[in-house]
């Protein structure tokens, strides 16, 4: 439809109802939202979801069709000449359906393929403890830090980084940590990992490091692991990759799950306020529950029993009431004080030492809501470490300068154009008005004549924005210096913080590290390569710790420590996990073992007690159907032995009840259970007859109660008195510790 153009004046606006065309038919009267999504007045927590329900659809109690509306008769069978005779191309309804078929997968990512996703807010805290600075607005004009009673709709994808769409949840890597933020000012995408520091300095690597440890191109082997040559051979010939070579061997690429994961922006960035001025800022995310791992015969079991580990506890603890929660964190320097690091704030394969600065919290943000569709959110959500707002600025990272590159590109690549911003999940919440009109799979009807700028037609709309209004305008950074290939001498520094990972670290993680480097580099089949990760890399490290890692993987350990060993005895303890545990067990998974003529009072107590400590509690049995207790009540297994195992969850505790136990002594399973649990130095607990099972399980080192008596050993509760209350508490607590490292459980047959 086309508007009288007799004149070149807008009319007056409008104050609801219907938009008015323009006179010139350019398009509408400014009172309306043109290209963009109206939030409908102030953005909260609930804006993308409201938006995102006009997109969503329900067939319950609805009759099938074509994409096209047309109801559907029959689906199960093509249209054919005759009952046995050949298909008609005329059957429309399943050339549409095949064709759908063939066309719903999109390319995976080539990183970061394997992920799982929630949705959520960000909520900034009423008054951040920033030190020096009264509040937040001294630092950053970000609207999404200035209101504490504003909740900024969120959607946070997290991943594997190397395996492909259908590999394990549950492999030794990095996880990706990447938050979407729907502001009122556009979109900001705060894309990290889980370990703070990366692999290499500049981006122009990326691309190497990626083909070196995907699998191997002649034979596409191994899937999801970094243990083969080409990875160790890279790495061997990059000190750069030292620091982070450490994190990806402690536990901290293991991770419990995703509610128990910190996450990092990486990068050092910029925060910008009203006048001007800029400090350097660096982004944590910091879980309420604490930081914990698995361990490393866990997840190659896992792999197997359930290697949706990970998607699927993140799931289930937002389904059951659970609200999963992280703390944002900031570390604030300025420029003279990053002078006096004896590092570079801007090489990414370092950290700012929490000793140095440490993390001031500005909000929390809480995951409270599962996806409706995985592929529709999960896969094709898309992030962009460009997508910033103002009073959030960029540093001269050479990684992260190639990554504002890197992310648009492969977007253009997954989704065959530059629309992928249009798609549902991605859209922004605040409104957009801009001169893209056209490309692949255009969602938006554009009005009026003009899509360029200068214009004269549409009165030159849509106008630049001042700061003043909210134009973004970027730091105004000097800048002086030749065209170089080149880095400063300030990133040569490869093992002084590598050093100072290892000193952090308690003894049970260093042998955590040490192991993991036997299995990684025990894959590794050219021997020169390992030689050159003992004595180029790890022994200018730490010398015990390269001898350590030498004794077991055929290498000769080094006589003497390496040239550029770093000598500091410095620490951070904020780098330990065993420092990130906090006292509580709120979603611990507890498996509660019985069989016919369990112990009621056992049961009922003890399931009560750990759930109002937020723990969730599931009943194992060797079948599924009602199971009787001595007293008469009966309880209905959540699991039976087949499909449950002892890596799925975190405690395991066994009432009594001669019958029951009687059962479990001639089982294999619920003894199997026991002892794995035990070799995983996760917390077991046993009841009045329940420790009988204890025994016979004959765990080593270990002291069981006697009668009357209640013990507490290394994280294995034995009762064998009336005492319940005394009982659940000696357990909670153990709980509440996550592992138990002064077991020695290699003689347990699990």
């Amino acid at each position: 439809m086309t508007a009288d153009n007799s004149s070149d004046e807008r009319e007056p606006e409008t104050t609801g109802g219907e938009r008015e065309p323009r006179t010139d038919g350019s398009g509408t009267d400014p009172g309306s939202t043109g290209t963009s999504d109206d939030a409908g007045g102030e953005i909260d927590e609930n804006s993308k979801h409201e938006q995102l329900e006009e997109v969503r659809e329900n067939s319950d109690g609805e009759h099938l069709t074509t994409d096209h509306g047309v109801k559907v008769s029959d689906t199960d069978n093509s249209l054919k000449a005759g009952e046995r005779g050949p298909t008609i191309m005329e059957d429309f309804h399943f050339r549409e359906k095949m064709t759908q078929f063939d066309h719903e997968s999109i390319p995976e990512r080539v990183v970061h393929a394997r992920g799982t996703g929630a949705h959520g807010y960000f909520q900034p805290y009423e008054d951040p403890d920033l030190g020096e600075y009264d509040d937040i607005s001294e630092l950053t004009k970000a609207s999404l830090f200035q209101d504490p009673d504003k909740k900024t709709p969120v959607f946070t994808r997290f991943s594997t980084v190397v395996g492909s769409r259908g590999s394990s949840d549950t492999v030794r890597d990095v996880r990706g940590f990447a938050t979407k933020f729907y502001t009122e000012d556009g979109n900001w995408d705060l894309v990290g990992n889980n370990m703070p520091p990366f692999f290499i300095q500049d981006a122009m690597e990326f691309p190497d490091l990626v083909h070196a440890i995907k699998p191997e191109p002649d034979d596409g082997i191994p899937q999801a692991s970094a243990a083969h040559d080409t990875f160790w051979d890279f790495a061997s010939l990059k000190p750069e990759i030292t620091h982070m070579i450490m994190w990806v061997l402690s536990g901290r690429a293991l991770p419990r799950a995703y509610r128990m994961m910190q996450g990092f922006g990486v990068h050092t960035f910029r925060l910008v306020n009203d006048d001007g001025e800029s400090v350097f800022v660096k982004f944590h995310w910091t879980p309420k529950l604490g930081t914990h791992q698995l361990v490393w015969d866990e997840t190659t079991k896992l792999w197997g029993k359930s290697s949706d580990f990970n998607r699927k506890g993140l799931y289930d603890v937002i389904e059951e009431g659970y609200d999963p929660e992280w703390e944002l964190g900031v570390q604030i320097f300025d420029e003279e004080q990053a002078a006096e690091f004896d590092f570079d704030v801007l090489d990414p394969t370092k950290i700012v030492p929490e000793t140095e600065v440490p993390v001031r919290p500005i909000g929390k943000m809480v995951l409270n809501e599962t996806p409706d569709n995985f592929f529709a959110e999960v896969e094709q959500v898309a992030f962009h470490p460009g997508n910033v707002v103002p009073g959030i600025d960029f540093s001269n990272d050479p990684l992260l300068q190639g990554r504002l590159f890197s992310y648009q590109d492969t977007q253009l690549n997954r989704f065959g154009g530059a629309n992928w911003d249009e798609i549902p999940i991605n859209r922004p919440i605040a409104e957009r008005h801009n001169n893209q009109r056209a490309g692949f799979m255009r969602q938006e009807i554009n009005e009026g004549k003009v899509s360029y700028k200068p214009n004269s037609i549409g009165d030159d709309d849509p106008q630049e924005a001042p700061a003043e209004e909210g134009g973004y305008e970027h730091y105004a950074e000097k800048v002086d210096g030749q065209k170089i290939r080149n880095r400063s001498d300030s990133f040569e520094n490869h093992f002084t913080q590598a050093r100072l990972f290892w000193n952090s670290m308690s003894e049970p993680e260093k042998q955590n590290i040490v192991d993991a480097a036997h299995f990684e580099l025990g894959k590794v089949e050219r021997v020169e390569i390992r030689e050159r990760m003992v004595y180029d890399l790890f022994n200018n490290v730490d010398h015990e710790f390269a001898k350590r890692v030498a004794e077991g993987i055929g290498v000769e350990p080094p006589e003497e420590p390496g040239d550029e060993m770093p000598t500091h005895d410095r620490e951070d303890p904020s780098l330990s996990m065993e420092n990130r545990t906090p006292d509580t067990i709120e979603t611990r998974k507890i498996a509660m073992l019985i069989d016919d003529g369990f112990d009621d009072e056992h049961v009922s107590k003890l399931r009560s007690a750990l759930e109002e400590e937020g723990a969730r509690v599931k009943i194992i049995s060797k079948v599924l159907g009602e199971k009787s207790g001595v007293d008469g009540e009966t309880v209905e297994p959540d699991k039976h032995h087949v499909a449950a195992a002892s890596v799925s969850f975190d405690a395991v505790v066994i009432p009594g009840g001669d019958e029951s136990v009687d059962a479990m002594r001639g089982q294999g399973d619920p003894k199997h259970f026991v002892a794995e649990a035990f070799k995983h130095y996760k917390p077991i607990a046993a009841v009045g007859e329940g420790t009988e099972l204890f025994e016979a399980v004959d765990l080593p080192d270990t002291e069981i109660a006697d009668e009357g008596d209640l013990v507490s050993d290394a994280g294995v509760v034995t009762c064998r008195s009336d005492d319940l209350e005394s009982f659940a508490e000696a357990f909670v607590d153990a709980i509440a510790q996550h592992r138990h490292w002064d077991r020695d459980p290699e003689e347990v047959p699990a």
